[in-house]
């Protein structure tokens, strides 16, 4: 069983930063692809990147492409999401998961999710 822990969510002006950090629990963290994803008020949920922690292949939404970027620390089993040049509209819950990535780099959740942080970017 894999479980994950959300933390780093808050609010930010526009242009602003924040990094999220997830916590990992799991017999084998070197073995999981982590991804971020969100949901907007009133949107459904989409995912924005995800990482294999064995490859470090990274993966993002068009998105957050050239504003966030996803990294891991495997010494303390924690995935990192820093975003920058934050915008409004990237308001939402994020949330972190176990992720696959389709042939299309579509990201896509898996079996095991955390409980999600807010980011609220004001204007």
């Amino acid at each position: 069983e894999v479980q994950l822990a959300e933390s780093g969510g808050g609010l930010v002006r526009a242009g602003g930063s924040l990094r999220l950090s997830c916590a990992v629990s799991a017999m084998r963290f070197e073995d999981l692809a982590i991804g971020w994803f969100r949901q907007a008020p009133g949107e459904g949920r989409k995912g924005i990147s995800c990482i294999s922690i064995s490859s470090g292949n990274r993966y993002y939404a068009d998105s957050v492409k050239g504003r966030f970027a996803i990294s891991s620390d495997n010494a303390k089993n924690t995935v990192y999401l820093q975003m920058n040049s934050l915008k409004p509209e990237d308001t939402a819950v994020y949330v972190c998961a176990t992720c696959t990535v389709s042939h299309d780099d579509t990201i896509y959740g898996m079996d095991y999710w955390g409980e999600g942080t807010l980011v609220t970017v004001s204007s």
